[in-house]
């Protein structure tokens, strides 16, 4: 909980500029990876001097950064934990995130000053595990995703003030109990509990009798095959009272390999959310609506309340495809200010002279605009940027700043 009495705000990033990103557009904490040891192998993660400079860059605004370290360690992994932790000690992060007790008691031996956060992973679905997690050292558990809002209740009022509870309340869902699968491991070799799961959740399934090799009959009663394992996103927007009585002292958003765009629409609207409720219930029920409008601006699957009002049903998975919506485009985000209004931008995805774009402004502000010029890196005018990551120059009819974001 922040000293205003708010729930912090808790937003991932995948990169140096999306953890600005995340710092500019609402955060109030940001959780990231290194290069070792952190569930996301196949994110770009952060090397030492990103890292440090993210810290820093963090705290100059006030915020807070935590560092993963959540996974299941094997012996061949110990040393190297070991050396990770001291090197982290010269860059200062805010917490380690770690779900393994082995990992956990090099961290105290290590850096013993540093707060330590159990992860998810670990599974915890008790007051019980709370308090022992406290008398470890630890400051704050985050809850396993299958907990219901009256479950995270009981452990608030069976646990001491001083220990912090998280809570996931946007993003991706595992359907594996808090994220612990074998799938990925068992048919690729890629093991999910060191951060390499190659997502089976989200694949296409048949079924296929013994005796009947090839035969392949699908789940569901039609040609599609069925996604059995494959679950809605989590969507807690429209619920954030609820989340607030329960206690809860840090929302945490999903999504640790999502684009600044995914990371600036829900970080702002999250934000815009928690502080008009704190302003005034009746004007945070009022923008419901909004907020919903903002959150599918970005890619998303469909979206559950998960475990959050009891055990999820058939209603939290989706049998028939394993498609994204997609809500916008992210066309890139303003780098710097040239002359005569120009700003530079790395494109992400095309656009072209002519078309309507929105500008997406940290403080909640989205301005439709037309792009009137381009020019390419040599300075020559052109009608579309077709190559993704071509750095480029744009003059739109609206004025655009430094970290806005542009989307069509």
């Amino acid at each position: 909980m922040l000293a205003d009495g708010k729930p912090e705000l808790l937003v991932p990033a995948s990169s140096l500029l999306v953890l600005k990103v995340a710092v500019i557009y609402g955060a109030d904490a940001v959780y990231i990876g290194g290069e070792m040891y952190g569930l996301r192998a196949k994110a770009k993660n952060f090397s030492k001097e990103d890292m440090k400079e993210g810290i820093e860059f963090a705290h100059k605004y006030g915020k807070k950064v935590f560092v993963t370290a959540n996974i299941t360690a094997h012996n061949r992994d110990l040393d190297g934990v070991r050396a990770y932790f001291e090197e982290l000690k010269e860059i200062k992060p805010d917490a380690l995130i770690i779900s393994d007790p082995g990992v956990f008691t090099i961290a105290r031996q290590v850096y013993p000053d540093i707060e330590v956060h159990i992860s998810t992973q670990a599974n915890n679905v008790n007051y019980m595990t709370y308090l022992f997690w406290q008398q470890q050292g630890a400051k704050r558990v985050v809850a396993a995703r299958e907990l219901s809002i009256e479950e995270i209740k009981q452990i608030r009022e069976n646990i001491s003030k001083n220990l912090e509870i998280e809570v996931f309340v946007h993003g991706a869902m595992c359907i594996s109990y808090s994220g612990r699968c074998l799938l990925s491991n068992y048919f690729t070799g890629r093991d999910a509990n060191l951060g390499a799961c190659t997502h089976p959740c989200r694949w296409k399934y048949y079924l296929m009798e013994e005796n009947r090799p090839g035969e392949y009959l699908p789940v569901e009663e039609n040609d599609r095959g069925t996604y059995i394992f494959n679950s809605k996103d989590l969507c807690m927007i429209e619920h954030i009272p609820d989340l607030i009585e329960a206690g809860i002292d840090s929302f945490k958003i999903e999504g640790r390999m999502k684009t600044a765009l995914y990371v600036a629409a829900v970080a702002r609207t999250y934000r815009q959310a928690i502080d008009d409720y704190f302003k005034s219930p009746t004007l945070y029920k009022s923008r419901k609506e909004y907020y919903m409008e903002e959150i599918v601006k970005c890619t998303y699957r469909q979206f559950t309340t998960g475990f959050f009002y009891g055990n999820a049903d058939r209603s939290s998975q989706i049998y028939d495809n394993n498609t994204y919506t997609k809500g916008s485009t992210y066309l890139g985000i303003v780098d710097s200010i040239l002359e005569d209004g120009y700003v530079t931008i790395e494109q992400k995805n095309k656009f072209s002279v002519g078309d309507t774009v929105e500008i997406m402004k940290p403080s909640g502000e989205n301005i439709k605009t037309c792009v009137k010029d381009m020019i390419d890196d040599k300075g020559s005018h052109i009608m579309s940027c077709p190559h993704p990551g071509q750095k480029i120059g744009v003059l739109f009819k609206d004025r655009a700043d430094k970290m806005d974001i542009i989307r069509k």
